[in-house]
């Protein structure tokens, strides 16, 4: 079993986007007694991805609780944590469970603060793994970020480098608004640079993670390295890609987005969501209302299919956007 305690920000090694979720909520735990996590299996057996690994030993079972299998049981012991004083780490196994505690996750949690005039808040994060890729099939692969966006009241984070889920998970822990934390499975084994000690990343602060002067192309999550890989394809063609990593859904960080569409005059938005209702067409019809007079040419959204997530490896890749898609998007547009 991993040590959570293995990896510290002074250590050069790289340490893995799984690892970095235990990091992350490990080093909130030390700082602040009030935070505590619970979820199924997420005690001694680290959970299921291994993503809460070493929390158990370091903190007892006073602070990490293994729950029964019922996502309304989860949500709610965590909505009522919350209301009384402590900080909840919720675990929903995949987000695609999300619906079965939906109530408490769109009609409970997210009003409470409204409705009571800010004298109760409900700091807790919602943390999942989500996303597609690796062929788990149509009710353990979606992508669901564009669930929680129709929700006033969740802020949601979806990292897409190891310390950006240190520093966003700090972040969202340290919220009086509650997170939903999309961990995106197809990202686990990746490594990356560790992060610094007291790393903190503030939610609504997107980062240009490529600079480029022909098109701007947005991404989140697992897109952000199938941008890159579009990019450096690109750039053997002569097209400069900029690349801004949103990390956050709300808050938004349009003025980001729009600042790089200044210097390039070029919009392409990748995202694992379907193409019907996805984050890309909330961002598209902002550059439309607040950017319109910034762009030399039509806009493009890369997106999932509006269909159920294949089992089959060689299906669920023309479902998933992939590089190969952004490449021609990219090479459509620069090309107007």
């Amino acid at each position: 079993m991993a040590d959570v305690t293995r990896e510290r920000a002074d250590d050069p090694r790289p340490i893995s986007y799984r690892d970095a979720v235990a990091e992350g909520i490990a080093r909130e735990m030390r700082r602040d007694p009030s935070v505590v996590c619970l979820g199924e299996d997420i005690g001694a057996a680290g959970g299921v991805f291994k993503t809460t690994a070493g929390l158990h030993e370091e903190f007892g079972p006073e602070r990490v609780w293994d729950t029964p299998i019922s996502e309304q049981a989860i949500v709610g012991a965590a909505m009522g944590a919350a209301m009384t004083g402590m900080r909840p780490v919720a675990e929903i196994m995949f987000s695609d469970f999300l619906a079965c505690c939906w109530d408490y996750l769109a009609n409970e949690i997210p009003k409470v603060r409204y409705m009571t005039g800010g004298q109760v808040t409900v700091p807790l994060v919602v943390r999942t793994a989500n996303g597609g890729g690796l062929g788990f099939g149509a009710q353990h692969s979606q992508a669901t970020e564009n669930w929680a966006l129709t929700v006033p009241g969740l802020k949601i984070a979806a990292p897409s480098t190891p310390a950006d889920v240190v520093g966003m998970m700090a972040a969202a822990i340290r919220s009086d608004d509650p997170v939903v934390f999309f961990e995106h499975k197809g990202l686990l084994a990746r490594k990356g640079a560790p992060p610094p000690p007291d790393h903190v990343v503030e939610l609504g602060r997107a980062a240009v993670v490529r600079a480029g002067a022909d098109v701007t192309l947005v991404a989140l999550a697992s897109m952000v390295p199938v941008a890159l890989a579009a990019a450096e394809r690109l750039a053997e063609e002569d097209i400069d890609v900029e690349i801004v990593d949103l990390r956050s859904l709300v808050p938004l960080d349009t003025a980001t987005v729009l600042a790089s569409l200044g210097r390039t005059s070029r919009l392409v938005t990748v995202e694992e969501n379907p193409y019907q209702g996805g984050w890309g067409a909330t961002l598209v019809s902002v550059v439309a209302d607040e950017g319109f007079g910034l762009l030399d040419a039509p806009v493009r959204r890369v997106a999932g299919e509006c269909v159920p997530l294949p089992f089959a490896d060689a299906l669920e890749e023309q479902v998933i956007p992939t590089v190969d898609k952004v490449v021609a998007a990219v090479r459509s547009l620069a090309a107007y």
